[in-house]
C-alpha cells in the first residue's frame, strides 16, 4: 500500500520549528570557537603540555568529521527529529564531563563525544530543514535563517568563550552547553513533529558504515595532526595508507551493497554533486580566513582573547548579512547566478583582506576586505546548502546533507594544512620582531592564494542545473505519517 502523504506543519508552527533548529546550529557553531581561547587555561590546570593543548580541538574535528556520513544515514533510517535530540543529549552529557574533567584524557575523551554528536547534529539539522520546508522560496528563506544563525554562534563563540574563562575559569566554556542543549532538545520534543512511521524497512549497511567511518576518521586524524606532527611521521603516513584503503573498501561495498549507506546514484542529481565540491572548495577557502586572521590578531597584533573576538563582530555581520542575500538572489535569479556573484564578491574582498596582513597595518586595514569578503561567503554559503538539497527526495535528505557536510570537513581540514605549511614561518629561524613580520608575510601569501582558489567556484558554480531552486522535491516513497506531539 502507497505511503500517505507526509504531515505538514501549520506555519505558525513552521516558526518555532525553525527557531529551534536555529539555535541548535547556533549551539554547533559556538563549540567551534569557544573552546579556543580557553586553551591556555586548560593547560595550566590540566597539566597539558603546550605543544598537546591543540588535542582539545582537533579531537573534535576529527571525530566529527569521521561521524557525518553515519550521522546523515542515521537520520534517514532512524528518524531526523529521535537524531536530532539524541545528538543534543550527547552534547549536553558530553559538556558536563568536559567541565567535570580533571586529566587530560577525560576533557579529550569528552570532546571526541562531543564530535560524534556534532557529526549527528548537523545532518539532523539540515534534513529537517528540507524535510520541514517545501522546495523553493520557503525551503531557501529557511536556509537563510539558518545560515544566519550559524554565523552568529561563531561570534558568540569568541566572545563568550572569552568572557566565560575570564570570569569563571575554563569550565565554563563546557558548562554553558548544558542548559542550552537539554532545553532545546526538551523543546523539540514538543514543537518537532514525529518522525514519519515507516513503510518499507530498511537495512542497516553495517560493512559501508565500519569502513566509512574508521577511514574518513584516519584521514581527518592525518589532515589535522600531520602539520604538528610532521607528514613523515609513521603515525601520519599509517593513518593515511588505512584510510585510503577502508575508503577503497567502502566504495567496492557500496557498489554491491542492496541498502547501501551511500547510494552514489544521488549524484546523477548534478545540484548534489556540485554542491559537494562547491562545500569542500568553501571550507578550503573561506573557512581557513578565520585562523589566519586570529593569528594575525594575537600573535602579530598582540590582542587577547575577548579583542579577538569583538574584532570578529564585523565579519560575522558581514556574513550574516550575505547569508539574508544569498536566499533572496536564489529564488529571483538562481542557484547558478547567485554562486557566481558570491565567489566573485569573495575573491574580490579576499584579495583586498590582503592589505591587512601587515605587521604595520592596523584593523581598519583588514575592515573594507572583512566586510566585502564576508558578503561573498555569506551569499555562497546559503546557496551551496539550496543546491545540495535541490532535487533530492525526503527519504534521502539525511544521507544527501551527511555528504555535502563531510566534503565540507575534509575542505576544511585539507585547507588548514595546505596553507599552515605555506605560511609556517618558524622555518626560517627567525624570533622576536622578525617572527611577528613573518607570520604576517606568511597570512598576506594565504590570503591571495584563498582568493584565487576561490575563482575556482565559478566553472563548479556553472555545472549545477540551470534555473532556479523552486522545483518540488521527489515525492517519499518509504514514509508514512505519524500523529504530532511527543
Amino acid at each position: 500500500m502507497p505511503a500517505s502523504p507526509p504531515e505538514v506543519a501549520r506555519p505558525a508552527r513552521l516558526g518555532w520549528i525553525l527557531a529551534l533548529l536555529a539555535l541548535g546550529q547556533a549551539v554547533f557553531a559556538l563549540d567551534l570557537n569557544i573552546v579556543f581561547v580557553a586553551l591556555p587555561e586548560i593547560g595550566s590546570d590540566l597539566g597539558f603540555p603546550g605543544q598537546t593543548q591543540q588535542l582539545v580541538v582537533s579531537a573534535y574535528v576529527v571525530f566529527a568529521g569521521g561521524f557525518l556520513l553515519l550521522g546523515g544515514r542515521a537520520c534517514d533510517l532512524l528518524g531526523r527529529r529521535r537524531v536530532f535530540v539524541g545528538a543534543l543529549v550527547l552534547y549536553a552529557l558530553s559538556s558536563l564531563a568536559g567541565g567535570l574533567a580533571r586529566s587530560p584524557e577525560v576533557i579529550v575523551g569528552a570532546r571526541i563525544v562531543q564530535g560524534v554528536g556534532g557529526a549527528l547534529l548537523l545532518p539532523s539539522i539540515l534534513s529537517l530543514v528540507n524535510t520541514l520546508f517545501e522546495e523553493g522560496p520557503r525551503r531557501n528563506r529557511a536556509l537563510a535563517v539558518w545560515g544566519g544563525a550559524g554565523a552568529s554562534g561563531l561570534t558568540l563563540g569568541a566572545l563568550l568563550g572569552g568572557v566565560l574563562t575570564e570570569s569563571f575559569g575554563w569550565p565554563a566554556v563546557f558548562y554553558v552547553n548544558v542548559p542550552l542543549a537539554g532545553a532545546i532538545a526538551v523543546a523539540a520534543l514538543l514543537v518537532i513533529p514525529r518522525d514519519p512511521a515507516r513503510a518499507v524497512r530498511r537495512r542497516f549497511d553495517l560493512p559501508g558504515a565500519l569502513t566509512v567511518t574508521v577511514g574518513a576518521t584516519l584521514l581527518v586524524f592525518a589532515l589535522v595532526e600531520g602539520p604538528e606532527r610532521g607528514w613523515a611521521d609513521p603515525w601520519i603516513l599509517g593513518a593515511l595508507a588505512v584510510s585510503v584503503l577502508l575508503l577503497a573498501a567502502f566504495a567496492l561495498v557500496e557498489t554491491r551493497s542492496a541498502d547501501p549507506l551511500m547510494p552514489f546514484r544521488l549524484f546523477r542529481n548534478r545540484n548534489l554533486g556540485g554542491a559537494a565540491a562547491i562545500t569542500f572548495l568553501y571550507m578550503a577557502t573561506f573557512g581557513v580566513l578565520p585562523y589566519f586572521l586570529t593569528v594575525l590578531l594575537q600573535s602579530v597584533h598582540g590582542y587577547s582573547a575577548l579583542q579577538t573576538g569583538l574584532a570578529f563582530l564585523v565579519p560575522s555581520l558581514a556574513i550574516a548579512a550575505g547569508t539574508q542575500l544569498g536566499e533572496r538572489l536564489t529564488t529571483r535569479t538562481g542557484l547558478r547566478p547567485t554562486l557566481l556573484g558570491g565567489f566573485a564578491v569573495g575573491a574580490v574582498g579576499t584579495a583586498a583582506l590582503a592589505v591587512g596582513f601587515d605587521a604595520d597595518a592596523g584593523y581598519p586595514a583588514l575592515l573594507p576586505g572583512l566586510v566585502v569578503s564576508g558578503v561573498g561567503q555569506g551569499v555562497v554559503w546559503t546557496a551551496m546548502w539550496i543546491a545540495a538539497a535541490t532535487g533530492t527526495a525526503a527519504h534521502e535528505q539525511g544521507i544527501a546533507s551527511g555528504a555535502a557536510s563531510t566534503t565540507m570537513n575534509l575542505g576544511n581540514a585539507i585547507g588548514l594544512a595546505l596553507f599552515t605549511a605555506v605560511a609556517d614561518p618558524t622555518g626560517d629561524g627567525v624570533s622576536g620582531e622578525q617572527l611577528a613580520r613573518a607570520t604576517a608575510d606568511g597570512g598576506f601569501l594565504v590570503v591571495l592564494l584563498t582568493a584565487a582558489g576561490m575563482l575556482l567556484g565559478l566553472p563548479l558554480a556553472l555545472a549545477l542545473r540551470r534555473g532556479s531552486a523552486v522545483t518540488a522535491a521527489p515525492a517519499d516513497p518509504v514514509e508514512a505519517p505519524a500523529p504530532a506531539g511527543r
